[in-house]
């Protein structure tokens, strides 16, 4: 790579700023120079022709957006001067696919440590899992929340409160200058340790709340229930408490069939508690009863070696930015083919954001059955769109925008590189479970949550998140890790990021080292080593109702 510029593939017409340009400047790359008539922010492009209006911008090899003026050579491309486009696709036109599987034998014989359900899958944690059928029993969770974290030691620490109390003691005591003069921490402050937990081998408490169940839809209400049902039955949970208020759409049994669907032999400590039923308070102690006995029972659990091949990994992007496409996203694809190799699941989701690569994808499913179940989803997806006036074009966020992705067929071509060059092995609908092995397409919007909620729900056991930006998303049940495609990101937000895919674009990595050393680290993760967000307590969760979200 060299060190200020890249292009991508070889039919591209655009080549990737890697370093801030200055207007006036000679860009070189491949033998051919180029005068720069405007300076080209880092992660921005310039074409390498002049363009016509409605000519073809090409990038990753795929059509990415028509210039709607004309463009000079060395020009840069914005959101002025070019509009989203890209190729239409069909099942009718799958062309034949093949890929060189890496080399996996370094990574055969390597275990992590996990916990082995009854199943025969494999999850990374232990949780016990609290859920309101219904947005009117979220109280009683937050509740319970508060009593079981305090007294069993899952509480996040106070550092907020104890700094509001500091400013109330200076407060009261009439000491308004400090007060004002105090310095304001941007890091963690020393503080004192959580209590010590009585039950070593539960890994937590987990308490979701939503605003659905009730008031919408009916296929709304079965859609919350079939999302409870994936979770109940993944292998991070090993035990529910259900809250219900007993009136509402989602009903328990609607709950309980889609739980026998996916696992007819389900077998978990399962207790579900009716508010109707008595008051409020023999709710709540019946609830906080069976779940403390639960726990007695679940802490028998104890993590052992497991195959990577119990791995299965969602591979998921957000705050994207003009280097996704080039370093963090291209590793999980390595990484993701080494996965596939050894026989584990990886899970690329967000349909918005495999506009423009669809062809490609169809291509590489394995059989013709699957591929037209790609197609349908996209376009209905699509359809649902365009039929309230916005369409897959609308997916950049300003962000995406401001750092180089001007169209969405830019970000899809980059997104969709996390997902290797493996056969597509499966295509899931969202809350339909993965049961096979290899790379499978699930269904879920791009919006950030919606997308790990509905990967979890596909069965993910931990999700990389690749982001240029920053985020702190996470999953009350899935680990998330973030992987920064950009060292200066890394370095800015070190209480987010877990990996740093930086080097890749400083070329002192290539993308299979980076993808290995990432590979090293998952394990870790798999086997306990707590991810950012999960410090963080980030445990977010949004259902989503299939409506148009992108």
């Amino acid at each position: 790579m060299a060190s200020q510029l890249i292009k991508i593939h070889p039919s591209d017409n655009v080549i990737v700023a890697l370093r801030d340009l200055p207007t006036g400047a000679d860009a070189e790359w491949d033998g051919q120079h180029y005068n720069l008539p405007y300076g080209v922010s880092s992660k921005h492009k310039f074409v390498t022709e002049d363009i016509e209006t409605g000519g073809a911008i090409i990038m990753y090899g795929v059509l990415v957006g028509r210039a709607t003026q004309p463009i000079k050579r060395g020009e840069p491309i914005t959101t002025f001067n070019l509009r989203h486009d890209a190729h239409d696709y069909s099942t009718a036109n799958r062309q034949p696919y093949s890929y060189v599987q890496p080399d996996v034998s370094k990574w055969q014989g390597r275990t992590f440590k996990g916990y082995h359900r009854p199943d025969g899958r494999v999850g990374t944690y232990n949780y016990w899992l609290v859920l309101p059928l219904v947005f009117c029993e979220n109280r009683n969770v937050l509740i319970m929340k508060d009593a079981f974290e305090r007294e069993l030691g899952y509480a996040q620490t106070d550092i907020y409160r104890e700094h509001v109390r500091e400013f109330l003691h200076l407060y009261q005591a009439g000491d308004t200058r400090k007060l004002k003069s105090l310095e304001v921490f941007t890091e963690q402050p020393s503080v004192k340790k959580n209590i010590s937990r009585p039950f070593a081998n539960v890994d937590g408490i987990k308490f979701l709340t939503h605003e659905g169940g009730c008031g919408g839809t009916r296929g709304d209400a079965t859609t919350l229930c079939e999302l409870f049902a994936a979770y109940a039955v993944h292998p991070n949970v090993a035990g529910i408490t259900v809250l219900s208020l007993g009136c509402q759409n989602s009903e328990l049994r609607i709950l309980e069939d889609g739980i026998r669907k996916r696992d007819p032999h389900f077998n978990k400590p399962f207790f579900a508690f009716e508010h109707q039923k008595g008051t409020e308070y023999s709710l709540m102690a019946g609830a906080i009863k069976e779940t403390f006995l639960g726990l007695t029972k679940i802490n028998e659990y104890e993590r052992a070696d497991a195959p990577l091949s119990k791995l299965s990994v969602g591979l998921k992007c957000g705050g994207s930015d003009g280097f996704s496409g080039i370093s963090a996203n291209p590793v999980l694809g390595h990484l993701s083919d080494l996965v596939v190799g050894l026989q584990g699941q990886t899970l690329l989701a967000e349909f918005p954001e495999l506009n423009g690569v669809e062809q490609e994808l169809l291509n590489r499913c394995v059989t013709e059955e699957k591929a037209a179940k790609f197609e349908k989803l996209m376009r209905d997806y699509a359809g649902k769109a365009e039929a309230v006036g916005s369409s897959f074009a609308f997916n950049p966020s300003p962000g995406n925008i401001k750092d180089g992705l001007i169209t969405d067929a830019i970000k899809s071509a980059g997104a969709a590189r996390k997902g290797g060059n493996a056969y597509i092995t499966d295509v899931l609908n969202y809350t339909e479970r993965a049961t096979e092995s290899g790379l499978q397409l699930v269904c879920t919007p791009g919006n950030d949550v919606e997308a790990t909620t509905g990967q979890t729900a596909a069965g993910a056991n931990i999700i990389l998140f690749t982001t240029g930006l920053g985020t702190p998303t996470g999953n009350p049940i899935c680990p998330v890790a973030k992987v920064a495609t950009n060292t200066i990101l890394a370095n800015r937000m070190p209480d987010v990021i877990d990996f740093d895919c930086g080097p890749v674009v400083d070329g002192t990595q290539t993308i299979q080292e980076n993808a290995e050393a990432l590979l090293e680290y998952v394990i870790k993760v798999a086997s306990g080593e707590l991810t950012k967000a999960q410090q963080l307590g980030q445990d977010d969760f949004i259902p989503w109702k299939r409506g148009v979200s992108l």
